[in-house]
């Protein structure tokens, strides 16, 4: 059985634009933030008052209580004591979040010296890793590079098997053993497999469990160590997913995976479900870990790289 739906891979014009679908799956993040300004802003003078509501409403809607503090106290500067409309405020935060999420909108670059570029992912289950692999691995096919994949979550039989689905869809090899295999040993034989084929790409599946949370850093760590044995500098990337309907959670789930290996990208996932698509501001502020993608569906399109005008203006209900 398989977790999560898994969208038909054919190529489909797309009905709508991008920043359409943005908006679509921001929705609900918006709707909390824009019916808060308008509920404080109408027609009236920024005060301590109308100040403290909207530093509320900026932690309400997950963008942590120091980058709310900051934007409030950035918009008293140039506007207290001064009328204030919503529009006007949907405008400056706009600006103030695209300048807080520019440094981290990085896209996912492949090193064409590396044969494979090897990329890790890693993530608590549920926050749609082995989808998100396929998603990438759809994308990058595309895009004529040879990609391989490995299921490495050997503990969940629909993981392996959602990831094949995927291999079947896109063309990619699927690396897999049997339920409870070793995974750094199927790393191992999935990069030199990919290394003998001549493969551009390995995108290598984890496991999540954080019941076990020293059993899962040691089993991380393993696969690690063991593909470094082929490839010295590998991985070349190491990918966490996050779930952005847990909002503040993924900050702890940042610093759980920090300290199990090197992240240095992170992708999130479910902002369509979510009312929390601010915490994204709060991670870029706090970690400066680039942000390669994001994911607002669960349609094959639905995972795009991370635009930062694109997302500020469409978080606070403002057009393209």
């Amino acid at each position: 059985m398989v977790d999560e739906p898994l969208p038909e891979l054919e190529d489909k014009p797309e009905r709508k634009s991008w920043f359409s679908r943005l908006k679509d799956g921001l929705s609900k993040s918006t709707a909390r933030l824009t019916d808060g300004i308008t509920g404080i802003f109408t027609k009236k003078k920024l005060d301590d008052e109308a100040l403290e509501e909207l530093e509320e409403l900026l932690i309400r809607a997950d963008l942590g209580p120091v980058t709310a503090a900051r934007l409030a106290n950035g918009l008293a500067k140039t506007r207290f004591g001064k009328e204030v409309s919503a529009e006007e405020v949907k405008d400056y935060l706009a600006g103030e979040v695209q300048k807080i999420v520019e440094p981290v909108a990085q896209p996912l670059v492949i090193d064409a010296s590396k044969k494979p570029h090897v990329i890790l992912l890693v993530g608590v289950n549920g926050t749609g890793k082995t989808t998100t692999i396929g998603k990438l691995a759809r994308q990058l096919r595309a895009e004529g590079k040879n990609v391989w994949m490995a299921a490495g979550d050997t503990f969940r039989a629909a993981a392996v098997s959602q990831l094949q689905i995927w291999g079947d869809r896109t063309g990619c090899p699927v690396i897999s053993k049997p339920t409870g295999a070793d995974a750094a040993g199927l790393a191992y034989e999935a990069l030199e497999r990919a290394t003998a084929a001549g493969a551009d790409v390995l995108l290598i599946d984890t496991a999540g469990r954080l019941q076990n949370k020293a059993g899962l850093m040691e089993e991380l760590r393993k696969i690690v160590r063991v593909i470094k044995k082929l490839q010295p500098d590998a991985p070349h990337t190491t990918l966490l997913t996050l779930d952005a309907t847990t909002g503040q959670n993924a900050h702890s789930q940042v610093e759980v995976f920090k300290d199990m290996v090197s992240i240095n990208g992170l992708i999130l996932t479910k902002l369509d479900g979510s009312a929390r698509g601010g915490v994204l501001v709060a991670l870029a502020e706090k970690f400066k870990l680039p942000v390669h993608a994001i994911g607002v569906g669960e349609g094959v399109y639905d995972l795009r790289p991370f635009e930062a005008r694109a997302f500020a203006r469409a978080l606070v209900g403002l057009e393209g």
